[in-house]
């Protein structure tokens, strides 16, 4: 499923291509599609597709397109301090992205079948949290992710405000997912070949809208033990957060500001990464064509204009090679600099950095 959009260059030339298509539709969608590059999903020697608008699929690792990723994440309507479930939560990618919404005071629960790609997960979100210079840019609701069939959660687990299923749900078990979402929460799920939208308005009342016409493989049946009887499957549990957990959250909050502040206060900006230049398409020759005898015939016509959008896009070719050549400055982690110039113990600024690494 896909293909609805340009491929991209890089990561922000497809997000480019997505607004302009009309599937990103706000600000806050952009810029966590911005913040996690698709690319770091995708096994070493497929980076190459990571950026056009299909699915992938390698053994149990799968990536929806980019297009149903961000119809997803506009219809969820995500806001802070939310609870998040994501029924066959795969590669952590769609989890990873709802955390820089959620926020520190947020929940974000993910189960997946398949345990490899449970610890595939892991490794990225560790990745993500240690290596990423959008980590320190947002506040961030790490997802918790456990092994399991999402037809065996257990009856007494605790409701979400948001619920989107990876997978096509039959109509038999449409209600079985209502039932784990609060009253006034949004599930979004493929369900007959659409992606749709439900808006739980009461105890026992629910809004339905399609959104997009998709194709999902169905969701796996569960297996039953030797008692006949399915294995139920806990949820994480919705634990509070510790005081030295949130002292932390408060102590970069602060700071934060405090940088936002003082560089609004000097007239100071900070510089976005610069984004890769798209190539001009070169524009094909228009022919002319003539008849002879009953035949018509195709003859190209040379134009001035021809040749000057030539000598343009080789000018434009030869300037974008030289300023590839020049060596790109890192970008500054602000937030980090002013953290390890506190006069504070190694070990406390390590914990405040979350021992990230850069």
């Amino acid at each position: 499923m896909g293909g609805a959009v340009s491929a991209g260059e890089d990561n922000d030339d497809l997000i480019d291509n997505l607004k302009e298509a009309q599937y990103i539709r706000t600000e806050s969608v952009e810029q966590a599609f911005r913040a996690i590059d698709r690319g770091d999903y995708y096994l070493e020697g497929y980076r190459d597709n990571a950026y056009k608008d299909l699915a992938w699929k390698h053994g149990n690792i799968h990536l929806s397109a980019p297009c149903i990723y961000s119809e997803v994440m506009e219809a969820l309507k995500l806001q802070p301090g939310l609870s998040f479930l994501n029924l066959g939560s795969g590669t952590g990618y769609l989890s990873t992205m709802v955390g820089l919404i959620l926020g520190p005071f947020g929940i974000n629960h993910g189960i997946e079948l398949h345990s490899d790609v449970v610890e595939y997960a892991k490794e990225k979100l560790e990745s993500f949290i240690k290596y990423s210079d959008s980590f320190d840019k947002f506040e961030f609701c790490e997802p918790a992710f456990v092994v399991g069939n999402c037809l065996e959660i257990a009856s007494d687990s605790h409701q979400y405000d948001r619920i989107y299923c990876g997978a096509g749900v039959q109509k038999d078990h449409e209600n079985y997912m209502k039932i784990l979402l609060k009253v006034g929460g949004i599930l979004v799920m493929p369900i007959e070949d659409q992606l749709t939208q439900i808006l739980r308005t009461g105890q026992n009342t629910w809004e339905s809208k399609n959104i997009l016409a998709v194709s999902f493989a169905p969701l796996v049946q569960p297996n039953r033990n030797d008692n006949g009887k399915h294995d139920t499957v806990g949820l994480p549990p919705c634990a509070v957060r510790n005081l030295q957990d949130l002292a932390r959250i408060y102590i970069r909050r602060t700071l934060r500001n405090f940088i936002n502040e003082e560089m609004k206060t000097k007239g100071i900006t900070q510089k976005a990464p610069p984004k890769r230049k798209r190539r001009r398409c070169r524009r094909r020759r228009i022919n002319t064509y003539v008849f002879v005898g009953n035949q018509l015939i195709p003859q190209p016509l040379d134009s001035e204009e021809d040749e000057k959008m030539e000598d343009d896009n080789k000018e434009e070719e030869d300037k974008d090679h030289s300023e590839a050549l020049k060596p790109e400055e890192p970008p500054r982690n602000l937030l980090r600099e002013k953290i390890m110039s506190l006069p504070l113990p190694e070990s406390l600024k390590a914990y405040l950095t979350y021992y990230r690494e850069k």
